[in-house]
């Protein structure tokens, strides 16, 4: 079973000999590795068994370095990092051919940002190399946002978790890219919409991909439990029954008993509706339930991102009965 603990030491020295570590973020753990290192980047998609063709996200801890990892900063690029870095925002921008072409899957643009996280910000500062850092599962499943969580999916294969506490996010970064110079978001994450649309106007959306993705995170089917996720359309609850499981927005369903389910906020906050999501999906995951029936959030603020979750980790609905 993997270390876990809050040497921050530690954690470099295992990076350095080119092994690969958990490591906390605001968003989610990641799990980490030289990005420079085509041998750590390799042992990254091998831990976490993840296609080859889906890039990662290299994080470093200051805009000042961008320069060693891209050919170009565009003027919207440059106001949003300067206007929310550190922070759960992620930016696609033409590579430097120092990034490998196995961290971007042989794509022309790298994925970067800056963690707000002090413990990785630190250990960030204390290398020679940035890093990539995907999310510290095995690929397809619930991301961790805990360093139990890593521990309990990954186990002996990473020899050491960096401690930071849960997540306060949540939820993946947003990505956002800028062909042609038009800002797109390629994922809907921990940056809401509306406040990147404050301070470079509007962008478009396009989050899915089927094969081939422009950026991490875009493919149609991830972030799902093992058993099988319902999404509920809007004004419909789920089927009543012994075993199965709900996870509801406000208020617990009729008919569901209540260690079954779980609120991902009694006040209907949805920054603490994010922060629960996916641990949460994770505990219903561990229950004597045959299915999980999940209600959409409002479509406001990380409302976007959660259901953007919700609806890759889904199977087809079936029959559900309107609200009592």
């Amino acid at each position: 079973m993997a270390q876990i603990g809050t040497d921050r030491g530690k954690a470099k020295e295992f990076l350095e000999a080119g092994n690969v570590v958990g490591i906390p973020t605001e968003t989610v753990y990641g799990l980490a590795g030289n990005a420079l290192n085509t041998d750590a980047v390799l042992r990254i998609f091998q831990v976490k068994n993840r296609p080859s063709f889906d890039p990662l996200i290299v994080h470093t801890d200051s805009i000042s370095k961008l320069s060693r990892f891209v050919t170009d900063i565009p003027a919207l690029a440059q106001k949003l990092a300067e206007a929310f870095w550190p922070g759960p925002l992620t930016l696609l921008l033409p590579k430097q051919s120092l990034i490998p072409d196995l961290v971007t899957s042989g794509l022309s643009t790298v994925a970067v940002r800056i963690p707000n996280h002090p413990l990785t910000l630190d250990l960030l500062r204390s290398l020679d190399f940035p890093l990539a850092a995907p999310s510290a599962n095995p690929f397809g499943y619930i991301s961790p946002t805990t360093a139990q969580h890593v521990a309990d999916q990954l186990g002996d294969q990473v020899p050491y978790i960096l401690d930071g506490g849960p997540a306060g996010v949540g939820i993946e970064s947003t990505i956002i890219g800028f062909e042609e110079n038009i800002p797109t978001v390629f994922r809907l994450g921990g940056m809401a919409l509306d406040q990147i649309e404050a301070v470079i106007g509007s962008v478009s959306v396009r989050t899915h991909s089927t094969s081939n993705p422009q950026a991490p995170g875009m493919l149609s089917s991830h972030y799902a439990p093992r058993k099988p996720l319902i999404l509920l359309a809007p004004g419909t609850s789920p089927q009543p029954g012994e075993r199965v499981g709900a996870l509801a927005f406000r208020e617990p369903f009729g008919g569901i008993q209540a260690r079954n389910q779980r609120v991902l906020s009694s006040t209907g906050d949805l920054n603490e509706a994010a922060k629960n999501l996916f641990a949460y999906l994770r505990e219903l995951d561990t229950l004597a339930i045959d299915v999980i029936y999940a209600e959409p959030l409002p479509n406001a603020g990380l409302g976007w991102a959660m259901n953007d979750r919700l609806r890759r980790a889904s199977v087809p609905a079936t029959t559900a009965t309107p609200f009592q």
